[in-house]
């Protein structure tokens, strides 16, 4: 049970997903009630349409660097997305199973957690150089 709880700590600790904190007085099963399928994915698109105004007030582009960002952003994003939809799988999984998960389940959990963290930042190693060349920045 020990492993489960690591599991909590090093998989979902960095994702923020509303309803997804365990206690010791909680069931997994009552908490995933409380939190719907179409929540999440208004929650996350809302997210996604919330970043973009940010990064556009942070980053003063001509006509043509925006449109070239624009575009590679949008492409950069549908891939984080998948990444984000394996996250939230493994999350969904983890909060449904969480009560007769055992070590080795925990384990596997956590090694796919990791996995995920990986395919994340590969994503973003290989997009730093794509956006340097749109925005004409010299690495």
């Amino acid at each position: 049970m020990k492993l489960v709880r690591a599991a909590l700590l090093l998989g979902t600790g960095s994702v923020l997903v509303p309803g997804f904190c365990f206690a010791e007085s909680q069931k997994a099963e009552d908490i995933v009630a409380k939190v719907t399928e179409t929540g999440i994915n208004l929650m996350r698109q809302n997210l996604r349409d919330q970043k973009k105004p940010v990064i556009a007030a942070n980053l003063p582009l001509t006509g043509d660097e925006a449109a070239k960002f624009w575009t590679a952003y949008d492409a950069y994003t549908q891939e984080t997305i998948k990444v984000n939809d394996l996250r939230y799988g493994l999350v969904k999984e983890y909060s449904e199973n969480y009560t007769t998960m055992t070590d080795a389940q925990a384990g596997s959990y956590i090694r796919r957690w990791i996995s995920a963290d990986q395919a994340a930042s590969k994503l973003r190693l290989e997009r730093v150089p794509k956006f340097e060349g749109v925005l004409g920045v010299q690495p």
